[in-house]
């Protein structure tokens, strides 16, 4: 495996559901009784990025599960970071504040399951474990750091069902604050995905724009690069794998899953408020994506606010991210891009809810074997009952 970030603060810890549990039924008994009696869980997530807070509660259902509360807050984790390496105390202000909301909202929801990560800035600061330790003191939840290997499997996870099986292989990015994870996929004969090998590199959104500037018009050169920097980065990655090969093959499926990415099909798709509905999922040419990249570049702040749905903040952040998304398409030319407004918080929902069917098995499989040796001691001791009274007469 390819990791081009330090991992001095990662965590292997699974989430630890029986903790939450107990802390869930402290804050809310009547709730967490009642979810019990009809053994039906719910289950609340935390992506904690280097830009964004968000939170996700659903419910298991036939087709997966489904949402019941959901939040999203830009905290600017990772502001500073780049020259520092610190998690700043106005981020963590900013970041507690936004993570009490998302207890708030789990403990109103019931929430039985819970588990809440964290991604690149936390892994690089060098102060991470402070930070989660004040996490763990204001807001009293655990925040688990977890490796890109792990935020690149629940990536897959995530989008897992708009990978389309009629590819062999796909190529599925996710452009973050703070790095941006590259995976490469195959699918088995049971098409189901594979993680073949994946990359995370040091650069997003957040650490690039501000080491480049974003308020005037960025210079061609600049633009240049910032995708010449990415490059050096998948240039290796694809050396190794020859994934350009089987994109001459028409093989390989190319899948986006990042602000950046919902972004720019939001704004292709006209849309003037946006609609998650419309744009998770969609198909878009590669090259209507590269045009409104070049247009995002020529314009300076103010001018991008002034365009239909984007946001202060990304309006501060899409040219950075468009010159990944440049660089992406540049070394891989696959026509068209499936947009995923999905991510890391579905595929940790997968997870947890797997997991969870595994244990019901695990116990439903003990009760049959305790059932099965409880019936028969009855039986024997019915027989030897029987025999006895035999002997009697």
């Amino acid at each position: 495996m390819h990791n081009t970030t330090k991992n001095n603060n990662s965590s292997e810890k699974r989430p630890q559901s029986q903790k939450n549990e107990k802390s869930s039924r402290r804050r809310n008994p009547g709730k967490h009784k009642a979810n019990n009696k009809k053994k039906n869980h719910v289950y609340g997530v935390i992506d904690l990025g280097t830009n964004n807070c968000r939170l996700l509660v659903a419910v298991p259902n036939q087709n997966g599960f489904k949402v019941i509360d959901s939040f999203s807050r830009i905290v600017r984790l990772g502001e500073g970071f780049s020259e520092s390496k610190t998690i700043s105390k106005s981020a963590t202000d900013r970041t507690i504040s936004a993570l009490k909301v998302c207890v708030d909202k789990m403990n109103r929801r019931g929430v039985t399951r819970m588990w809440n990560v964290a991604t690149q800035a936390c892994r690089e600061a060098k102060n991470g474990d402070e930070f989660v330790k004040a996490v763990h003191e204001h807001v009293e939840i655990e925040l688990n750091i977890i490796d890109p290997q792990e935020e690149a499997r629940l990536a897959v996870l995530g989008c897992k069902a708009l990978l389309d099986t009629k590819y062999n292989r796909s190529v599925v990015f996710d452009i973050g604050g703070g790095s941006t994870e590259i995976i490469w996929i195959e699918f088995n004969k049971n098409r189901n995905p594979e993680i073949i090998d994946w990359i995370s590199i040091p650069l997003g959104v957040v650490n690039l724009s501000e080491e480049y500037g974003t308020k005037e018009v960025l210079p061609d050169e600049h633009y240049r690069e910032m995708k010449d920097r990415i490059k050096e980065h998948i240039l290796p990655f694809e050396e190794q794998h020859n994934i350009a090969d089987h994109i001459g093959d028409n093989n390989v499926q190319l899948m986006g899953t990042s602000g950046t990415v919902t972004t720019l099909t939001s704004m292709h798709l006209n849309q003037t408020v946006y609609d998650r509905s419309k744009v998770d999922g969609s198909w878009i040419k590669s090259d209507d994506l590269l045009n409104i990249c070049n247009e995002l570049s020529k314009l300076n702040y103010e001018e991008r606010l002034a365009l239909n749905n984007i946001g202060n903040d990304r309006a501060e952040l899409v040219v950075a991210g468009c010159a990944i998304l440049d660089a992406i398409i540049e070394v891989w030319p696959i026509g068209d891009v499936r947009v995923a407004d999905r991510g890391i918080r579905e595929g940790m929902l997968h997870h947890l809810m797997d997991q969870q069917r595994k244990l019901n098995n695990t116990n439903r499989r003990k009760r049959s074997r305790k059932r099965y040796y409880l019936n028969r001691k009855k039986k024997n001791k019915d027989q030897s009952a029987m025999s006895n009274k035999g002997g009697d007469d």
